[in-house]
């Protein structure tokens, strides 16, 4: 019997790494990993399971756009190569300045794939977006019209157009819709908060746009699994030198607004509702204003609660971003992977006790109100 891979996670240290990393040391699927990240260890909010996994495999601090840093955490002490790459390092945040995304986004990625091509890295998983789709709702197979509708996911197809003609890379693209579950911070978390929010203001919740704009889904455990999945099909299929596999990453729930604010209305016990197309129009007109005003109006009242609760430091947050609140529809067939592959999807859809896992973990790390008062 063969020995098990070696692993290279790059950006592990953020939502998705920090459960990629004990999904591997769990299940004994790799023989070594090292995580890089640009993240110090002990700044990382990991859980009990998470820390036990991460004191278990090796942890670097480098910045993986510096050539020089690339070229030391892809080089292993007995100075070989790793078997499989992840990257997971990409600037997150919306609406930064495009210099950030050409640096922390393409670069990146563009350099540590030329390194994994020199060394003859055996798969190269590049975890991209589901954003680069253009906005509608019907879901969006793998090769429909691309075009990105926020800036992060433009630099994101860059990243991948680039890759594609590295030669001698052996590569996976995954492009997931909006991946949730413990240790999310963006993502469907800022609605989340909100229902908090509203739970101590007693207020009805309301976003814009309509119910049925789509916000497609698919759980971190099915995420973590397809990376893995997709990596070792590639080399026991024999896939290097013949093509690139793209694979979507989507549940079948078909996740919508109005499903998000049900579940959020269950588990605070809230009013939920929207503001329509005419009111959702016109604050389009003046979005910069309408953002503004959005989150002003949530962040006081979720300080409130913080301090309450005597919490100084969360990375949870209210605050929606300008580029999220247009009318973009996120609709993502992700039926391929499993039609190609075999994967087979985990968690079907959202549900009640999924968000309440989430909120749970966030309790467990002091990073969440219990308390109103």
């Amino acid at each position: 019997m063969s020995p098990a891979p070696t692993v290279l996670v790059l950006g592990g240290l953020g939502f998705i790494g920090r459960n990629f990393v004990p999904y591997l040391y769990e299940n004994k699927l790799a023989s070594e990993i090292r995580v890089v990240d640009k993240s110090l260890l002990l700044t990382a909010n990991l859980n009990p399971r998470q820390r036990e996994a991460f004191e278990n495999v090796e942890v670097k601090q480098k910045d993986l756009v510096d050539p020089a840093s690339i070229k030391e955490v892809f080089t292993r002490e007995d100075e070989s190569s790793y078997d499989y790459v992840f990257n997971l390092a990409a600037e997150t945040k919306y609406s930064q300045n495009e210099r950030v995304y050409e640096e922390r986004v393409y670069l990146l990625s563009v350099r540590n794939a030329e390194e994994a091509a020199r060394r003859r890295v055996k798969c190269f998983v590049e975890l991209s977006t589901a954003e680069i789709y253009q906005s509608d709702k019907n879901p969006s197979k793998e090769d429909e019209k691309i075009k990105p509708w926020t800036i992060m996911a433009k630099y994101k197809y860059k990243a991948e157009e680039k890759l594609k003609t590295i030669e001698g890379l052996n590569l996976v693209i995954l492009r997931p819709a909006v991946i949730y579950g413990t240790g999310a911070i963006m993502g469907l978390v800022p609605r989340i908060v909100c229902g908090r929010i509203y739970q101590y203001t007693k207020e009805e919740m309301k976003f814009l746009w309509a119910k049925d704009l789509k916000i497609n889904t698919v759980h971190i455990t099915d995420a973590v699994r397809a990376m893995w999945h997709t990596a070792t099909w590639y080399e026991e299929n024999q896939i290097a030198g013949k093509r690139v596999l793209i694979y979507n990453l989507a549940d079948q729930g078909n996740t919508d607004q109005e499903k998000i604010n049900k579940h959020i209305s269950n588990i605070f016990n809230i009013q939920t509702g929207f503001h329509g197309t005419i009111t959702s129009n016109l604050a389009q007109l003046n979005l910069d204003n309408a953002t503004d005003e959005i989150n002003d109006k949530h962040m006081r009242p979720w300080v409130t609660l913080l301090r309450t609760n005597k919490i100084k430091n969360t990375p949870l947050s209210p605050y929606l971003d300008k580029e999220l609140l247009y009318n973009n529809a996120l609709s993502v067939d992700g039926t391929k992977i499993t039609k190609e592959t075999g994967f087979e999807y985990e968690v079907p859809q959202i549900t009640d006790e999924k968000i309440q896992e989430m909120i749970d973990d966030f309790i467990v790390l002091n990073l969440w109100p219990i308390n109103d008062d």
